[in-house]
Protein backbone atom coordinates (compact mmCIF):
# COMPACT_ATOMS: atom_id res chain seq x y z
CA UNK A 1 0.00 0.00 0.00
CA UNK A 2 2.05 2.77 -0.86
CA UNK A 3 -0.36 5.64 -1.37
CA UNK A 4 -1.97 5.69 2.30
CA UNK A 5 -2.82 9.29 3.70
CA UNK A 6 -3.20 9.37 7.13
CA UNK A 7 -6.55 10.68 8.73
CA UNK A 8 -7.73 11.43 12.21
CA UNK A 9 -11.98 9.94 13.05
CA UNK A 10 -13.74 10.26 16.36
CA UNK A 11 -15.25 7.09 17.42
CA UNK A 12 -17.67 6.61 20.33
CA UNK A 13 -15.60 4.70 23.25
CA UNK A 14 -17.61 1.63 22.70
CA UNK A 15 -17.19 1.18 19.32
CA UNK A 16 -13.48 1.66 19.62
CA UNK A 17 -13.53 -0.95 22.13
CA UNK A 18 -14.76 -3.52 19.92
CA UNK A 19 -13.19 -3.13 17.14
CA UNK A 20 -9.94 -3.26 19.48
CA UNK A 21 -11.19 -6.35 20.88
CA UNK A 22 -11.36 -7.95 17.52
CA UNK A 23 -8.03 -6.68 16.01
CA UNK A 24 -6.35 -8.02 19.15
CA UNK A 25 -8.20 -11.77 18.71
CA UNK A 26 -6.95 -11.21 14.85
CA UNK A 27 -3.86 -10.37 15.34
CA UNK A 28 -4.40 -7.06 12.90
CA UNK A 29 -3.64 -3.56 13.64
CA UNK A 30 -6.55 -0.65 13.70
CA UNK A 31 -5.82 0.34 10.48
CA UNK A 32 -5.98 -2.89 8.56
CA UNK A 33 -9.43 -3.08 10.04
CA UNK A 34 -10.97 0.42 9.55
CA UNK A 35 -9.82 -0.18 5.67
CA UNK A 36 -11.44 -3.48 4.93
CA UNK A 37 -14.52 -2.06 6.66
CA UNK A 38 -14.48 0.80 4.36
CA UNK A 39 -13.81 -1.37 1.57
CA UNK A 40 -16.67 -3.65 2.58
CA UNK A 41 -19.06 -0.52 3.15
CA UNK A 42 -18.04 0.40 -0.13
CA UNK A 43 -18.77 -2.90 -2.05
CA UNK A 44 -22.32 -3.48 -0.70
CA UNK A 45 -23.27 0.25 -0.95
CA UNK A 46 -22.74 0.24 -4.71
CA UNK A 47 -24.21 -3.38 -4.85
CA UNK A 48 -27.29 -1.75 -3.37
CA UNK A 49 -26.85 1.15 -5.67
CA UNK A 50 -27.07 -1.62 -8.60
CA UNK A 51 -29.69 -3.26 -6.83
CA UNK A 52 -32.20 -0.48 -7.20
CA UNK A 53 -30.93 0.77 -10.66
CA UNK A 54 -32.04 -2.96 -11.53
CA UNK A 55 -35.11 -2.51 -9.89
CA UNK A 56 -36.12 0.46 -11.89
CA UNK A 57 -35.29 -0.80 -15.04
CA UNK A 58 -37.52 -3.74 -13.82
CA UNK A 59 -40.40 -1.82 -13.50
CA UNK A 60 -39.80 0.15 -16.22
CA UNK A 61 -39.80 -2.48 -18.17
CA UNK A 62 -43.24 -4.32 -16.53
CA UNK A 63 -44.79 -1.43 -17.75
CA UNK A 64 -43.52 -1.51 -21.44
CA UNK A 65 -43.92 -5.50 -21.95
CA UNK A 66 -47.64 -5.02 -20.17
CA UNK A 67 -48.22 -2.55 -22.93
CA UNK A 68 -46.87 -4.71 -25.39
CA UNK A 69 -48.91 -7.35 -24.45
CA UNK A 70 -52.25 -5.50 -24.44
CA UNK A 71 -51.20 -4.70 -28.11
CA UNK A 72 -50.71 -8.26 -28.91
CA UNK A 73 -53.72 -9.03 -27.35
CA UNK A 74 -55.53 -6.66 -29.12
CA UNK A 75 -53.84 -7.25 -32.53
CA UNK A 76 -54.11 -11.77 -32.45
CA UNK A 77 -57.77 -11.53 -30.32
CA UNK A 78 -60.01 -12.12 -33.69
CA UNK A 79 -57.23 -14.89 -34.75
CA UNK A 80 -57.56 -16.87 -31.27
CA UNK A 81 -61.30 -16.62 -31.52
CA UNK A 82 -61.46 -18.12 -34.83
CA UNK A 83 -59.21 -20.93 -34.11
CA UNK A 84 -61.19 -21.52 -31.18
CA UNK A 85 -64.54 -21.14 -33.60
CA UNK A 86 -63.20 -23.76 -35.60
CA UNK A 87 -61.98 -26.34 -32.85
CA UNK A 88 -65.37 -26.37 -31.56
CA UNK A 89 -66.67 -26.47 -35.16
CA UNK A 90 -64.41 -30.00 -35.75
CA UNK A 91 -65.23 -31.42 -31.99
Amino acid sequence: MGNLKRVMISLPNQLLQEVDGYVKKSRGNRSEFIREAMKSYLEEKKRQEIREQLKSGYLEMSAINLQLADEGIKCDGPTIYFYEEKLAESE
